[in-house]
C-alpha cells in the first residue's frame, strides 16, 4: 500500500511542478491572480446570490441551487480540512512558485474549486451552451490554485467533485 501511495505522490509532485513551475510566464501570473479570485467567498457568494434574487423563472431555480449548494458544500471541506491536515505546497516543496499573501490553512480539499463548481454546475443545466463558458473558467480556478501554488492537483480534483457532486444533488432534490 505505501509503494502506490508513494507512487500517486510522485506523480502529482510531477504534475504540481509541470503547472507551478515549467508553464511560468509573467501573463499567466496576471491571468491566473485574477481568475482565482472567482472561486473565492466573495465572488461566489454574490454571483449565486444575484442570480437567486434578480433573475426569473428557470435561472431563479437554477440561482437558489447553486445558493444551497454553495452553502452544503461549505460542511465537507470544512470537515475535511480538519481531518486531513495537508500543508500547502508551498510549504513543503522546495522551489514552488506562489502569490504574494499565501493562504496557511490546510490545502485538502480546495474550496476555491469546490465553490466555483457548487455554483456553476446548477447554472450550466439551466443552458447547455452557457457550459462552454462556465465550464473553462471554472476549471481554469482549479487550475489557478495549482499555479499559484496553493493546491495540489488532488486538492483541485476533489474539491471539483464535491462541489459537482453537491450541485446536482441541489438540483435532483430542488427539481
Amino acid at each position: 500500500m505505501s509503494r502506490v501511495v508513494s507512487w500517486l505522490q510522485k506523480h502529482e509532485h510531477r504534475m504540481f511542478f509541470f503547472v507551478n513551475r515549467r508553464i511560468q510566464h509573467a501573463a499567466l501570473d496576471y491571468f491566473f491572480n485574477a481568475i482565482t479570485h472567482l472561486g473565492g467567498a466573495t465572488a461566489m457568494i454574490i454571483i449565486a446570490l444575484c442570480v437567486a434574487l434578480f433573475t426569473e423563472g428557470v435561472w431563479r431555480i437554477a440561482g437558489i441551487q447553486s445558493c444551497i449548494a454553495l452553502a452544503v458544500s461549505h460542511v465537507p471541506v470544512a470537515i475535511m480540512k480538519k481531518k486531513y491536515p495537508r500543508l500547502r505546497p508551498y510549504l513543503v516543496l522546495k522551489g514552488t512558485h506562489t502569490c504574494k499573501k499565501p493562504l496557511t490553512d490546510h490545502s485538502f480539499p480546495s474550496g476555491h474549486t469546490t465553490a466555483v463548481f457548487s455554483v456553476t454546475v446548477p447554472l450550466m443545466l439551466v443552458h447547455s451552451t452557457i457550459a462552454i463558458i462556465l465550464l473553462p473558467i471554472a476549471f481554469l480556478v482549479g487550475l489557478s490554485r495549482i499555479y499559484l501554488g496553493l493546491h495540489y492537483p488532488s486538492d483541485c480534483l476533489v474539491g471539483l467533485l464535491i462541489g459537482t457532486v453537491t450541485a446536482l444533488s441541489a438540483v435532483t432534490i430542488w427539481g
